[in-house]
C-alpha cells in the first residue's frame, strides 16, 4: 500500500482549516501533517517536515500565499502548491501560478473535486478546471503586457504541438483536445509531455501562461 499523501493547510481562518482537515482525513490515502495561519509560518513548518501538497490561501497576514508559493518553489522542495481562491482575486491567482503553483481551485468546490485535486497535484500534474481557466483568462489576460518584438521560445515546436498548446491555453481537457484535433487521448498526453520537455516548463499551468505571454493565443 502506498504511503498517505501528506497535506499542509495554510489559511488564516481556523474554521476553514478545521473543515478541510475533517474532509481530508476522512480519506485513507490522505493525511494532514500540519497547518498555519500565514505564509511565513507555513515556510517554517515545511522546513521541518516533509509535505507533499500545500493547500494555500491567497490572502493571509505576515506573508501572503503568492510570496509563500514563490519561496517554496525557489527552495527546491518537492512540495506542490494548490491555491484555493475566489474569482474576485483573479490577479492574485495569476501571480501565484506565475510563482509556481500547480493549480487553483475555488474554495466552494465540491469536496470530491478538492480531494481529487490534491491527488492530482501530488502525482505531479496540474489542476486547472477548464471552466475556471477560461474565466480566469477572461479577467487576467487582457491585463498582460504585450510581448515586445518576436518571441522565439516556441520555435522548437512542431505545428501539431502548437495546435495542442493552443487548445490547452483555451482550457480544453485532454479528451476535448483529442476530439478537436482528431487524435487519440494517449497521443495528446504524449504531445503534452513533449511540450513540457521542449519548453522547460513544469506543468500544464505553465503552458497556459506561456501561450499567452508569447502571443500564440490572444484575446
Amino acid at each position: 500500500m502506498s504511503p498517505a499523501i501528506r497535506v499542509f493547510l495554510a489559511d488564516d481562518q481556523a474554521l476553514v482549516r478545521s473543515g478541510f482537515r475533517m474532509l481530508i482525513e476522512s480519506e485513507d490515502d490522505l493525511v494532514v501533517v500540519g497547518e498555519a495561519s500565514d505564509g511565513a509560518a507555513t515556510l517554517r513548518a515545511l522546513s521541518a517536515q516533509p509535505v507533499d501538497v500545500v493547500l494555500m490561501d491567497i490572502r493571509m497576514p505576515v506573508m501572503d500565499g503568492v510570496e509563500a508559493t514563490r519561496l517554496i518553489v525557489q527552495s527546491g522542495l518537492p512540495t506542490r502548491v494548490l491555491v484555493l481562491t475566489t474569482f474576485d482575486l483573479d490577479e492574485y491567482v495569476f501571480a501565484a501560478l506565475k510563482a509556481g503553483a500547480s493549480g487553483f481551485l475555488l474554495k466552494d468546490a465540491r469536496p470530491a473535486d478538492l480531494l481529487n485535486a490534491i491527488r492530482t497535484v501530488a502525482a505531479g500534474e496540474a489542476v486547472m478546471a477548464p471552466s475556471a481557466t477560461r474565466r480566469l483568462l477572461d479577467h487576467v489576460v487582457p491585463t498582460l503586457p504585450a510581448s515586445p518584438g518576436v518571441d522565439h521560445r516556441l520555435d522548437v515546436l512542431t505545428d501539431r504541438e502548437r495546435e495542442v498548446l493552443i487548445e490547452i491555453a483555451a482550457g480544453a481537457t485532454n479528451a476535448e483536445i483529442a476530439t478537436t484535433l482528431y487524435m487519440a487521448e494517449g497521443t495528446v498526453k504524449t504531445h503534452i509531455g513533449r511540450l513540457l520537455a521542449k519548453l522547460h516548463i513544469r506543468d500544464r499551468v505553465g503552458l497556459v501562461l506561456l501561450a499567452y505571454e508569447t502571443g500564440l493565443v490572444r484575446r
